[in-house]
């Protein structure tokens, strides 16, 4: 099944086909009572061995060299660490230039992490069929935190509160999301996943023209930012917070097929190093999430 995250097209994180096994031979005629005895014994002594197994604690991703969930939580955990770090740096740079005489934040943190970071998540997704680079994800961490501390920052000091509001929303799509999942209630459907990718890509284009036409003029670069948006028809809404609620349904759906291909890459005994990209793609998604919410609630405000 596709993902919204190119890096778990790679073939770890597919669904396995295996062909038919032919059924087993019959074996020929009774076995002799001395067979039968040998057979016994045998078993007896296969049973206490998967009986020890049993008892046994159960190996680690590290005794085993696969991938398992809770060792790419850990990676998550990780990734999420140093995220946290630089976005403190990001936050700090954006908002060193305010003074008295300078009222004005600088916008360069987060078009530095936000360059940076798209440039090492091409670099991932394209050279990780050949290997996995831990460094590489760990530094589109570091430019990621970048970003998030920077524009954060700059809402911020536009609308206070925004960033609490925008990061406790985040943690409660996530957890609802993570918690259907992992209960059965939600899964990915090969219909369900057919209209994302429609959808993703018209958002994709969408965006690149709201880019262009900020380019030549058609409208203020506050526009792409949530600080500007025109009201709709339906509810006296901001055309932008309706984009914007089906863009973060978009997202969680994007979260629900991250989570399964991690599934599927443990079912499918993925190399341990495998963990480096779920917990990549899930980063990926997460980040999406936070900076839309971001602007829904900055059109919300600006509106007031």
């Amino acid at each position: 099944m596709a993902s919204a995250n190119f890096v778990f097209n790679n073939p770890a994180f597919q669904e396995q086909r295996p062909g038919l096994t032919p059924p087993p031979a019959q074996q020929p005629g009774a076995a002799t009572a001395q067979a039968a005895a040998s057979h016994q014994a045998t078993d007896a002594a296969v049973n206490a061995q998967l009986e020890g197994m049993f008892a046994a604690p159960p190996a680690s991703s590290v005794q085993t060299g696969r991938m398992t969930v809770e060792d790419t939580v850990f990676k998550t955990l990780a990734l999420f660490a140093v995220l946290l770090v630089t976005a403190v740096v990001g936050w700090v740079w954006t908002l060193s230039p305010v003074s008295l005489e300078n009222p004005s934040p600088t916008m360069m943190p987060w078009i530095v992490g936000a360059l940076g970071g798209f440039v090492l998540a091409m670099v991932v997704t394209f050279t990780s069929r050949k290997k996995v680079r831990p460094a590489l994800i760990f530094a589109y961490a570091a430019f990621e935190g970048l970003f998030i501390g920077g524009i954060s920052a700059f809402f911020e000091f536009i609308w206070p509160g925004i960033v609490m509001q925008a990061a406790l929303a985040t943690l409660a799509v996530v957890g609802v999301t993570l918690a259907l999942f992992a209960s059965g209630k939600v899964r990915a459907s090969a219909k369900a996943t057919k209209v994302f990718m429609v959808a993703m890509i018209g958002y994709l284009v969408f965006s690149l023209l709201n880019v262009v036409l900020m380019w030549f003029g058609a409208f203020p670069a506050g526009m792409m930012f949530g600080m500007h948006s025109a009201p709709s028809p339906l509810f006296g809404l901001p055309w932008g917070v309706i984009i914007g609620a089906l863009v973060v349904i978009m997202a969680a759906y994007s979260l629900v097929l991250d989570f399964d291909q991690v599934q599927q890459g443990v079912r499918n005994g993925a190399p341990r190093q495998y963990g480096w990209l779920g917990a990549f793609g899930i980063m990926v998604t997460v980040v999406w999430l936070y900076v839309e919410i971001l602007r829904i609630l900055a059109i919300l405000r600006g509106s007031d």
